[in-house]
């Protein structure tokens, strides 16, 4: 079955030309927090991209029996339904992940790409369109969490996913040239790369657009 227009759009727009994070400037609070390392990165991103899918789905499939006075709260109900669900997976299958990630798998209730997705579109869209546009902006949060925790995993231990990456014979302390960046591990890093990586974006579509 051929996507329209609109639908590709839904799914391909948020991944660049509106992505959540470097153009809506939507969910760095966590870009900030879990980026330390990349595996905590990689179940965040994921988890965010299905909850905001299937909240999308579940508000489109609703949108015309929710009485607009209160449809704020039946969303949250489903954000939260959903966040329980993926909260006690987590804990079942990837219990050290989850200790990681702490509150922060919590606290994607409150995430304003999840609640911002369901007010701007799932409430006046159909289920596909909003299953698209749910994943576009999942994919579109998760992409730039795994790029910022790559480097800041690799530059500031010398690792990726827990594995050692850079050799043990590289290192000053075995005769070598290199010294982690132990500022890399530091919460500030994280909103530096994030605006490098906005500023690299704005530039490129920019001339794009030119």
């Amino acid at each position: 079955m051929a996507l329209s227009k609109k639908t590709k759009e839904a799914f391909l727009g948020p991944l660049n030309i509106n992505n959540p994070v470097l153009v809506q400037i939507l969910g760095i609070c966590s870009a900030l927090a879990v980026t330390v390392q990349l595996k905590p990165a990689l179940v965040m991103g994921i988890s965010v991209t299905i909850i905001v899918a299937l909240s999308n789905v579940v508000i489109s499939l609703m949108r015309k029996s929710i009485p607009m006075r209160i449809r704020i709260i039946v969303q949250l109900v489903v954000v939260a339904a959903l966040v329980t669900i993926v909260s006690e997976i987590l804990k079942a299958f990837a219990y050290d992940v989850a200790m990681q990630l702490s509150v922060y798998i919590g606290l994607i209730i409150t995430n304003c790409i999840l609640m911002g997705r369901l007010e701007a579109f799932a409430m006046t869209n159909n289920p596909l369109d909003s299953l698209m546009d749910g994943l576009g902006n999942g994919f579109g949060y998760a992409w730039i969490l795994v790029v910022v925790a790559f480097v800041r995993e690799l530059l500031g231990s010398g690792k990726l996913l827990g594995y050692q990456i850079i050799p043990d014979s590289w290192y000053v302390a075995n005769g070598g040239f290199y010294e982690n960046c132990g500022m890399m591990l530091m919460p500030a890093m994280a909103l530096i790369l994030v605006g490098c990586i906005i500023w690299a974006h704005r530039s490129i579509n920019d001339k794009e657009t030119k």
